[in-house]
């Protein structure tokens, strides 16, 4: 009996003779490895990206709109709000009973393409992320100045800034810094800890901050001739006159659903509050078709490349008679034939996995930092988890049956043409 090392030994050097067709199968299996694996990849990411993003907040509050809307420009710095709220109806839902603490947010601005958020020292005290896990400093403290800011992880680290520097804040979220608050330039007083949440790519500096940069601005232009220097800002009352939204823990969990139905029913202007994790449901309910879709194209494109294994090897197989006849001729019997036909399979599709999975890195590491500041997705490049491991196996069970094809008809062919060699 043939050893089974030299079966592969055989189906090695075979392959090696045909070795331009052979790239090219493997080079198509690899496109479709990639592709499947990098849809679930980032199907899983990206739901653990966004579920790790908050926690511990029960309650979003917001001008009305979507659930959805309101979840993603809150939340992760996608989108934008379509109104702002009053700072006297965040003051009344502030002081409910059932209140414990709360969370304001102001949006709008940005800083060489990164978001500026305007919130208070309650932020770095009360929120959260992953599993209950509170902010922390890599350098420096939270902001106690008009001007002091607070910098994400990811922020410092693109841009090199350090604690004890001035930035410039810019107004709206242009990046091109063509229209800026270069009077009132902000100090960094600290650089939080990495979270791989969009905290990392926020600047962060204090509501009065926010009001104070827009004293002499009005509709999102300087009012000509007005001039308030930031020594002038300091002595003026800076309480904001609206905010984009706010977070809200509770006293009792108990009592969420109770909040959220009279805050939505608040008379004094139309708020929408929402349950984080419901709003999350919802959106996965909306990427559900996306993702569906997707499976199926990335399910074709590895028939695909299956399919171009096997007719390759079907188009070699009458090509490959000589060399079928004189493997007969040394004593090999028909069964081993047809092993090297299946193992040839096996080996161009594990060949084909393999470069799939460095294709899959690669893009990884050259598309992770651009998703990260498009999307605010983080995308870790880590190991293969089980439900990856299980769709390498699924492609390579199929491979195998499909091997049988060619590995079958060459057994047949191997049996049928014995030793007689056919010209």
């Amino acid at each position: 009996m043939m050893p089974i090392g030299s079966i592969l030994n055989l189906s090695i050097r075979s392959g090696y003779n045909r070795r331009l067709t052979v790239a090219l199968t493997i080079f198509a299996i690899a496109i479709s490895v990639m592709l499947i694996l990098g849809v679930e990849k980032v199907r899983q990411d990206a739901k653990r990206s966004f579920a790790n993003t908050i926690s511990g907040t029960d309650l979003i509050v917001g001008a009305r709109s979507g659930s959805i809307q309101l979840l993603l420009y809150s939340v992760f710095r996608i989108g934008n709000a379509t109104n702002n709220i009053s700072w006297k109806s965040y003051r009344f839902v502030a002081g409910r009973k059932d209140v414990e603490w709360t969370i304001p947010i102001s949006l709008g601005d940005s800083h060489r393409g990164f978001r500026v958020m305007g919130t208070s020292e309650d932020y770095f005290r009360y929120y959260q992320y992953g599993q209950k896990r509170n902010l922390n400093f890599e350098a420096g403290r939270p902001f106690n100045d008009i001007f002091d800011t607070v910098l994400g992880a990811e922020v410092a680290a693109k841009l090199g800034y350090q604690v004890g520097q001035k930035i410039i804040i810019d107004h709206g979220l242009g990046s091109g810094g063509v229209t800026q608050h270069e009077d009132k330039p902000f100090r960094i007083v600290g650089i939080l800890s990495r979270t791989g949440t969009p905290v990392d790519r926020t600047v962060h500096v204090s509501l009065e901050g926010i009001t104070a940069i827009h004293v002499d601005w009005k509709r999102g232009a300087r009012v000509p001739g007005m001039n308030i220097d930031a020594e002038a800002v300091r002595k003026m009352d800076l309480t904001p006159r609206s905010i984009t939204a706010f977070m809200v823990g509770l006293n009792s969990r108990l009592s969420a659903f109770q909040a959220l139905r009279e805050i939505n029913n608040f008379r004094g202007e139309p708020l929408l509050a929402i349950l984080p994790g419901v709003a999350l449901q919802e959106l996965w309910g909306l990427m559900d078709t996306a993702e569906s879709a997707l499976g199926v194209i990335s399910i074709l494109v590895v028939f695909g490349g299956l399919l171009g294994m096997l007719t390759m090897l079907l188009a070699n197989l009458n090509q490959r008679r000589r060399e079928m006849a004189i493997l007969r001729a040394i004593g090999a019997r028909p069964q081993h034939v047809g092993a090297m036909f299946l193992a040839e399979a096996i080996l161009i599709t594990l060949a084909g996995c393999i470069v799939g999975l460095v294709f899959l890195y690669v893009c990884l590491a050259i598309l992770q930092p651009i998703i990260e500041v498009r999307l605010g997705l983080f995308i870790p490049i880590t190991f293969l988890s089980f439900g990856e491991w299980s769709i390498l196996g699924v492609v390579l069970s199929a491979a195998t049956f499909t091997g049988l094809v060619p590995a079958f008809l060459a057994y047949r062919q191997s049996l049928s043409d014995g030793m007689t060699l056919r010209m």
